[in-house]
């Protein structure tokens, strides 16, 4: 088969691999549509010691399983592999789990590839009339979903009430701003310094996009912040704009940890929380909304073929793209 292989900081190549095999409690999923995360772009840049090279990158996807009873079934796949009998699973909690797993990390490759292995138990089947290129946003916006969701747990205050700030339009940004409006938030805005993306995002009804760097919303403007960026500027900013008594949660994963006003948020009470991942409720829900239609038109991804994927890489990493997740595809998307 093939497969988009990183070889090294800033090269991803496009490569003849071996064909994997299923183990245990495994099926093979011939990959359709597969997203390029931020994660896989901080990988690419060489920053992640978690994927050293060379290793098939990848987990966003959706695809047809190839092997066993379910073969041909049309899936969406969770790559988060947990397992089961971990105490910390067995708690409602396995995305804190010290045994989880994802792929594309060693030892598993991930999902650039013509096809990928993953334990059945991962699977779940996309509903007709969802493309499998909008199945592949399920575990983005599963991440969105359970920032969202810690956030107004931690907040306990009704949705209808609440002021809405989400910081970066990657897919995660403008998908915790589609949840937060699915939820029925009082108001939404997303600070994006991009003008493509705060275009695209500009095209969702019920969603302010806003400049960070030429519009400040002013100290106090919002009761949820969700940083899905996780720099120090958006830091400062989420310090100054929740207002006393709110909830900033921290999902973006760039390095460093400066930033915050730990005087400001200790004297206002400020809840800073991080988000990781989601729980297997978060994910199938997800799924559900999407294909449901609750998150909208979905008009803010771009396709491109899986081959030409280190053209797309380049793009991203020169700023030349306005849509919040390039989608890869390996062929035929089927509706």
């Amino acid at each position: 088969m093939h497969a988009l292989v990183y070889t090294g900081p800033n090269r991803i190549i496009w490569s003849e691999v071996p064909m994997p095999s299923p183990g245990p409690g495994e099926v093979l999923v011939a990959v359709r549509a597969v997203g390029i995360c931020g994660s896989d772009m901080h990988a690419f840049h060489g920053h992640d010691d978690r994927r050293p090279a060379p290793l098939i990158l990848g987990h966003e996807a959706a695809g047809l399983v190839a092997s066993g009873p379910r073969k041909g079934e049309r899936v969406a796949i969770n790559p988060l592999v947990v397992d089961l009998d971990c105490p910390v699973a067995r708690a409602g909690r396995p995305h804190l789990s010290p045994t989880r797993a994802i792929i594309s990390m060693p030892p598993r490759p991930g999902a650039f590839a013509e096809y990928v292995t993953i334990p059945e138990r991962n699977l779940l089947t996309v509903p007709d009339g969802l493309s499998l290129r909008h199945a592949a946003l399920s575990e983005p916006v599963a991440v969105s979903w359970h920032a969202v969701r810690v956030g107004l747990e931690r907040l306990a205050e009704p949705i209808g009430q609440v002021r809405v700030l989400v910081q970066g339009g990657g897919a995660i940004g403008i998908g915790a701003a589609l949840v937060a409006r699915a939820w029925g938030a009082a108001r939404i805005s997303l600070a994006e310094p991009h003008a493509g993306r705060r275009a695209t995002v500009a095209q969702e009804a019920g969603i302010t996009a806003i400049d960070p760097q030429m519009q400040d919303p002013g100290a106090d403007a919002f009761d949820l912040i969700i940083d899905a960026v996780g720099a120090a500027a958006t830091r400062r900013d989420a310090s100054r704009w929740v207002r006393p008594g709110g909830v900033i949660v921290h999902v973006g994963l760039l390095p460093g940890n400066e930033g915050y006003d730990i005087r400001r948020i200790t004297l206002q009470e400020i809840t800073l929380t991080g988000s990781y991942c989601y729980t297997p409720q978060d994910f199938g829900d997800a799924l559900a909304a999407l294909a449901g239609g609750r998150l909208g038109r979905l008009h803010w991804i771009e396709a491109r073929a899986l081959a030409d994927g280190a053209r797309a890489f380049a793009d991203l990493d020169a700023g030349r793209v306005d849509a919040a997740k390039i989608v890869l595809e390996t062929g035929q998307i089927s509706v």
